[in-house]
C-alpha cells in the first residue's frame, strides 16, 4: 500500500460556523475515530490531492498537534453542487485489527474469447475486502488470458492471500460476451 504524510492542527470549536470558517481559509473539517478517542482537527486542503483524486487507498501518516496516527481516509463528503470538499473522515488503523475497504479492479491479458471477436464486461470497479492494512495490495489483479466466449471470472473465483472477499461469491466481476462477428469454430472438412 502506498504511504502518504499529512499534517493537521486541532480544531478549537466545532461546529457549522467554525467549519464554515475553516472552509473559507482553504482547510478542510476532518474527524479521525476508531482509536481511543475521537480527534477533530483541520488539514489544507491542497494536501489531499494526491490521496482523494485516486482509486487507490494509501495509508496516511497523519500528524496532528505532535500526536502520530497510521490511518486511512475512510469518507469524503462533497457540496452536492460545487463538488468542494466539506468533511473528511479518517480511520486510526490499530495492530492487529483488520479493516474493511474498496480496493480498485485492474485487467490484464488479452482473452481468447475478445480475440476471436466476443466483448469483454466489466461489472465491478472496485471490490469490498477484508485484511490486516500489511496485507492489503494496492489492487486486485484479474488475468483474462484464458477466458474465451461466454466464461467469466467471478468474486469466489478470485484469491488473494490474507485477504478476504466481502461481496456475495457469485457475483460476476467479468465476462466475455458473445457478439454477431464472433468467429465460430471451423467445421469439419466432409469426404
Amino acid at each position: 500500500m502506498k504511504t502518504v504524510s499529512m499534517s493537521g492542527s486541532l480544531r478549537e470549536n466545532v461546529g457549522k460556523k467554525d467549519a464554515r470558517k475553516n472552509r473559507a481559509d482553504g482547510k478542510i473539517p476532518c474527524v479521525l475515530y476508531g482509536g481511543k478517542e475521537e480527534v477533530h482537527f483541520v488539514v489544507d486542503e491542497k494536501d489531499f490531492g494526491p490521496v482523494i483524486f485516486t482509486p487507490y487507498i494509501h495509508l496516511i501518516n497523519l500528524t496532528v498537534d505532535k500526536q502520530q496516527y497510521k490511518t486511512i481516509l475512510k469518507e469524503v463528503q462533497y457540496h452536492p453542487v460545487t463538488d468542494e470538499i466539506l468533511h473528511v473522515d479518517f480511520l486510526e488503523l490499530i495492530a492487529g485489527k483488520p479493516i474493511v475497504v474498496s480496493l480498485p479492479i485492474r485487467i490484464q491479458g488479452s482473452s481468447k474469447g475478445v480475440l476471436r471477436g466476443g466483448r469483454m464486461v466489466k461489472k465491478f470497479r472496485k471490490l469490498k475486502v477484508k485484511a490486516l492494512p500489511e496485507h492489503l495490495p494496492d489492487e486486485i489483479l484479474i488475468d483474462i488470458t484464458e477466458l474465451d466466449i461466454n466464461d467469466m471470472i467471478k468474486v469466489g473465483d478470485i484469491k488473494i492471500d490474507h485477504v478476504q472477499m466481502l461481496d456475495i461469491a457469485t457475483s460476476t466481476v467479468v465476462s466475455i460476451a458473445s457478439t454477431r462477428a464472433v468467429e465460430g469454430t471451423p467445421e469439419p472438412e466432409k469426404q
